[in-house]
């Protein structure tokens, strides 16, 4: 028994989900894979905060790695979805029932807030439900609707070559509330205004409506960088925002910023001067795609 869960990209609405904006999420063909016939070596603390080390399979996340390091795929999000599903399809549940994933879902939302000190549990949702969904957290809970992404747009991811501390962002966006509440609270407005556009554009299936939303949410992280004194988008990358809008697209850190990974999205592929300068910049083309089915069993 194999059950594998997606990894994810976060496309807009990095930081203001947490103050209840919808957040656009999408789950990508880079997966855990969880083996029920193998018990964990070293189970990780979020799947340990949701079972016992006796229950806990072994998890191959290989995939949301480069070199040994992770990609900022939602790795533990992804490996906590899947030793969760082992267990659903132990049980004999279908890993493709709405109500079955609502329950995973809460389960894996739980254990990974618990383990993390918050977080929005987006990369969760992503790993559960695959697609692309616009996710809203609210005092009731998490809301996760599916999104139809526009169908001409073409999604290329580029990695940083590091790893990037999102807690560490956090606290510095954190401060600037601290230090200036008006400003912090108007470029946490910029990020929800583009990725509302984002969720409209996609659903009226509108590309240069959708690339033109996600440009706004990466000048909108920009400022919010730059007024919280975090490198979310760091100066090298800086560059290849500006460059992708003047060539008509978006290029935009996938979450929290910092390092892991960037998107590049457009009505057409990455031009050849974009990717020269983000290998000058010590980035590498990383092929990935949408995951539409999320966690699911395997043969």
């Amino acid at each position: 028994m194999r059950v594998i869960a997606p990894g994810k990209l976060l496309l807009a609405g990095a930081y203001a989900v947490l103050e209840g904006a919808p957040a656009l999420v999408v789950g990508v063909d880079r997966h855990a894979v969880a083996d029920g016939a193998r018990r964990a070596s070293r189970p990780t603390p979020e799947v340990l905060a949701a079972m016992s080390a006796e229950d806990a399979p072994e998890v191959d996340a290989s995939a949301l790695r480069e070199d040994g390091q992770k990609l900022g795929l939602g790795s533990s999000a992804a490996m906590l979805v899947a030793s969760l599903g082992v267990l659903a399809a132990r049980r004999g549940e279908d890993l493709a029932a709405r109500d079955v994933r609502d329950t995973l879902f809460d389960a894996a939302r739980r254990a990974h807030a618990a383990v993390q000190d918050g977080g929005s549990g987006a990369d969760v949702a992503a790993s559960v439900h695959g697609g692309a969904l616009s996710y809203t957290l609210s005092p009731k809970g998490a809301r996760v609707v599916p999104v139809q992404l526009p169908a001409d747009v073409v999604i290329e991811v580029f990695w940083c070559g590091s790893p990037a501390l999102t807690t560490g962002m956090r606290a510095r966006v954190e401060a600037l509330r601290e230090r200036n509440a008006a400003v912090h609270a108007a470029r946490l407005l910029a990020i929800a205004d583009a990725s509302v556009a984002a969720i409209i554009a996609a659903g009226a299936d509108d590309a240069r409506a959708f690339v033109a939303a996600l440009g706004q949410g990466a000048d909108a992280l920009v400022a919010l960088g730059r007024d919280a004194d975090s490198p979310i988008v760091p100066p090298a990358q800086l560059d290849l925002v500006r460059l992708a809008a003047a060539d008509g697209g978006a290029f935009l850190p996938s979450g929290a910023g910092g390092g892991d990974v960037f998107v590049h999205v457009a009505p057409r592929p990455a031009p050849p001067r974009l990717r020269a300068a983000a290998e000058a910049a010590g980035m590498r083309h990383v092929p990935i795609h949408v995951d539409r089915g999320g966690v699911r069993l395997v043969s």
